[in-house]
């Protein structure tokens, strides 16, 4: 899969799951960490833990590997690495307060709606 079709599922999966706020940032060229971000919240930490939880069990459905996984504070933050494609899913008021769109502000938004209607 390519990482433009993983970041796809996604992006998908997490909206279907009712994640807030899905946003993809397209970080190619600006660092080797990955291509893309997808960014999201959800109001509890339940949420949270279930979206990571059902994000992985889609992921590995499709095959894709799960290369490193990182819960940050109590389920405030949980960081999915699948490569070329690293999820965040937090807790809300912990995205607010390190604001990663912010601090990739050099990256290009993609619209959530054009890849959500895209095959």
């Amino acid at each position: 899969m390519t990482a433009t079709e993983k970041m796809k599922l996604v992006a998908r999966h997490l909206d279907n799951k009712k994640a807030h706020d899905v946003t993809v940032l397209k970080i190619t060229g600006l660092t080797i960490l990955a291509d893309y971000f997808v960014i999201c919240s959800a109001p509890s930490t339940t949420q949270v833990k279930a979206l990571g939880d059902t994000l992985e069990e889609a992921m590995e459905a499709a095959g894709e590997v799960l290369l490193k996984k990182e819960g940050k504070q109590g389920l405030n933050w949980i960081l999915l690495d699948y490569s070329d494609v690293i999820v965040h899913i937090f807790y809300q008021e912990t995205r607010e307060f390190y604001g990663l769109e912010k601090l990739w502000a050099d990256a290009e938004e993609l619209p959530l709606e054009k890849i959500l209607e895209e095959d």
